[in-house]
């Protein structure tokens, strides 16, 4: 595979201002246009302003004074997805969510209202029930007294009560969270004077509808990693489509990354698109567009019959969404007539300050959840799960419960996991281990990130600075 000198390491014309190079040739919006089942109407907005090019301090990532500030200030004042609405689905489901040292129990009270109760005896403060438990109950006791809350954070018993009269009934109300649902998510808030979730969330909930409606989907899998690195670091190697052609080379002949497209709406979100069924920029010799399909499938047909042939004036992405579609549908038994070509095979993501990614596509149908380590700034959880449609007039099925790998263990490992797809995973934790041993051994002491393809990188930090500095 070659590299084309001209693109690789010619100067940025000086002549254009900072934020406005893009890759030479067609964009992803060129690109898109060209299928022949046009493009779901989100796709075709587009925001983008230059933020600067400032670097980005290393301890960020590694001082642990930092990540505490950062803990205080941004994770006790966002909307964040803690569990889905399947998860709890029921009268007295429960479903506990940690996040630093917070722990909170999300609950179907009597009437069908989702709580969410601080998950803390107000005795002597001992958790309830344990890191990410989930079952149902209708009550929940404290395991060292057993002080008892209902499932609507109510006291329920309290053993030796004549001992406390100095407590009323009100003064033992479990704490409550802000709590509320979009996409068939829960999220919740710390912060109790907090804007509603759907103005938070800008632009997803009027992008997010029809095919992309979430609330339709299950969680057919679901991996919890520990990484070897900060939360925001994991993060960003999810933000960009930079790293693809060297961390992910592999799929370069069928897959756009430097003509991605960037956007960021508003305060809370950013999105990227890049393609599935076009070549790399990177990739020095043009192909057809049967040889790009071809390459699709993965499969070599000269001289055999049956083989998927590109029609004239078609595209292989036009095709292989077809093909795509149709295998999903067979698998799954779902309809996926809503989709275009776009949003059945592109990599389109969107991400939802502070820590969570949504892709609305229906073979890439992934969400990711990062969550901070509150002992080690050098660490995080990753949440990685799959969310399909259901059989065609079946009911969902239950969620997948969570499959654990450590930091060393494989995607590939985690039943279920496609093992390509689990490679790829695996060569981005391989990149985090590098990442963060440069972020304590550099000489310098910042990195530096481009105005375009880094975007959401920069967006990131300078959200995470407007929260520090409030108040």
């Amino acid at each position: 595979m070659g590299y084309p000198v001209p693109m690789e390491q010619s100067l940025p014309d000086p002549n254009v201002a900072f934020g406005d190079h893009r890759c030479p040739g067609p964009s992803y919006r060129d690109l898109v246009l060209r299928d022949e089942t046009g493009v779901p109407a989100p796709v075709l907005e587009s925001e983008y302003r230059y933020r600067g090019s400032e670097p980005i301090g290393f301890h960020r990532y590694t001082s642990k004074e930092f990540a505490e500030l950062e803990f205080e200030k941004v994770f006790m004042r966002t909307w964040q997805w803690a569990c889905r609405e399947e998860h709890i689905p029921n009268e007295g489901d429960y479903h506990v969510y940690d996040v630093g040292q917070r722990s909170i129990i999300l609950v179907r009270d009597p009437q069908g209202k989702i709580r969410a109760f601080n998950n803390f005896c107000l005795h002597r403060g001992t958790q309830l029930k344990p890191p990410g438990d989930q079952g149902n109950a209708n009550r929940f006791t404290c395991p060292y007294h057993g002080w008892a809350w209902s499932t609507s954070g109510k006291i329920a018993s309290l053993p030796c009560r004549w001992d406390f009269p100095h407590l009323s009934d009100d003064d033992l109300e479990l704490p409550e969270i802000l709590v509320d649902t979009w996409g068939g998510f829960v999220f919740v808030n710390f912060d109790p004077t907090a804007q509603p979730l759907h103005e938070y969330l800008g632009v997803v909930p009027n992008h997010f509808q029809g095919a992309w409606d979430l609330s339709k989907r299950y969680v057919e899998l679901h991996i919890k990693k520990r990484l070897p690195c900060n939360w925001k670091a994991a993060m960003c190697a999810f933000l960009e489509a930079y790293h693809v052609y060297k961390t992910h080379p592999q799929g370069l002949r069928a897959t756009g990354d430097a003509n991605a497209q960037y956007d960021v709406f508003g305060e809370h979100v950013s999105r990227f698109m890049h393609t599935s069924g076009t070549q790399s920029p990177h990739v020095a010799a043009a192909q057809t567009e049967q040889e790009i399909l071809d390459f699709l499938l993965g499969r070599r047909f000269a001289g055999l019959e049956g083989r998927p042939i590109v029609p004239e004036g078609k595209t292989a992405r036009d095709v292989y969404y077809k093909i795509s579609n149709e295998q999903l549908a067979n698998k799954y038994g779902s309809d996926y007539s809503e989709f275009k070509v776009a949003d059945s095979i592109d990599s389109i993501e969107y991400f939802v300050f502070p820590n969570g990614f949504f892709f609305p596509g229906a073979r890439i149908c992934i969400n990711y959840r990062f969550l901070p380590n509150p002992d080690n700034p050098d660490e995080c959880t990753f949440d990685l799960l799959f969310l399909r449609l259901p059989a065609v007039g079946q009911p969902a099925p239950a969620p997948a419960k969570p499959y654990f790998l450590d930091i060393n263990d494989s995607y590939t490992t985690a039943p279920g996991m496609d093992p390509g797809l689990g490679g790829v995973f695996d060569q981005d934790t391989d990149n985090m281990i590098s990442q963060t041993r440069g972020f304590k051994g550099s000489m310098r002491t910042a990195e530096t990130l481009g105005n375009y393809q880094e975007i959401r990188a920069r967006h990131l930090h300078q959200t995470i600075d407007e929260y520090m500095a409030r108040p």
